[in-house]
């Protein structure tokens, strides 16, 4: 298996900016929409490039939500865009309605997601939103590791016909991942091999699983390191041949523990090959402000958390 090793960092929505461009110079179908967040979201190329190609919708999300939708029927794909808490949570019922319940190719591009939002604080911080897009019929959740990763997402979720959910971050983040990747809807990727447990991880979590596997190494723990960077549709081939050399679980994301990657995984392995699992997640309670280091640490979602989680999970099955 690779080695991973980062060699700098940057925010993976400056990631969905590159992709976004160059799907927008492949495609001339595709058109961005964006809730009065064009820097946030780094659409300012793909603007400048194409402005007869964006509409500036003000903060009204559920009306972006609504245009998005109608614009499909014109063979458009439409890539709308806010942050998370109010890409999701705000126009909850316009996403179910309008773009699930009717099958729209509308692609639902979301930044700023979970505690590296930072000092923002608990208003902002959503960490519900994979819960509440996995739960649609129709509804795709990817949520990519690092820039290249969500850059290569963002491209491909602009050649797949359907609803999409892409959750991406603010904070800078190690780049560990290829620039050239192809990148496959529902494919997990096995980024380390080991037999004593396997770590599924997403999103920012991934670079944290990398390092808790190099610290397990040293105790005599060899963990296998899976980057499940589609937590819809789940690559159940995957969860279940990697779970069955391994016997135990740990699971890793910037999420409530509630409707979350662990959610999926526990409930595919209960349907399908019970072992012992344990959730590395925000377990029931809001975020708050400070750094994005400060809450990842104060909230559990480090690279020692999993470690322990590990250790923890290991020692369960061998009791």
């Amino acid at each position: 298996m690779q080695k991973y090793i980062a060699k700098e960092k940057k925010d993976t929505r400056s990631g969905f900016g590159e992709g976004i461009l160059e799907l927008g110079r492949k495609n001339p179908n595709v058109v961005t929409l964006c809730a009065d967040l064009i820097g946030s979201l780094k659409l300012d190329a793909f603007i400048a490039e194409f402005p007869e190609r964006f509409i500036q919708c003000g903060i009204a999300e559920a009306n972006m939500i609504s245009v998005a939708a109608g614009l499909t029927i014109g063979n458009k794909i439409p890539f709308a865009s806010s942050f998370a808490n109010f890409a999701t949570g705000r126009v909850y019922d316009q996403i179910r309605q309008s773009v699930a319940y009717s099958n729209k190719n509308v692609k639902i591009c979301a930044s700023h997601a979970g505690l590296t939002l930072g000092e923002d604080g608990a208003t902002h911080q959503i960490m519900e939103d994979i819960g509440l897009m996995k739960m649609l019929p129709n509804m795709i959740v990817i949520n990519p590791c690092d820039f290249n990763q969500t850059k290569a997402a963002t491209i491909a979720i602009g050649e797949y016909i359907g609803p999409v959910y892409l959750r991406f971050g603010r904070p800078s983040v190690p780049i560990f991942t290829s620039p050239d990747q192809i990148f496959e809807i529902g494919k997990a990727i096995v980024f380390e091999e080991g037999k004593d447990v396997t770590i599924f991880a997403t999103g920012h979590m991934v670079w944290k699983a990398l390092e808790a596997k190099e610290i397990l190494e040293e105790k005599g723990i060899s963990a296998e390191i899976i980057n499940i960077h589609t937590i819809k549709p789940l690559d159940e081939q995957a969860v279940l041949k990697s779970v069955l050399k391994t016997r135990c679980v740990v699971t890793a994301e910037e999420h409530f523990r509630n409707g979350g990657l662990g959610d999926s995984i526990a409930q595919f392995l209960a349907l399908n090959l019970p072992v012992n699992i344990e959730m590395v997640a925000v377990n029931d309670k809001f975020g708050e402000s400070g750094t994005p280091d400060q809450l990842m640490d104060k909230f559990g979602l480090n690279t020692s958390a999993i470690v322990s989680a590990a250790q923890k999970v290991i020692a369960r099955k061998n009791a």
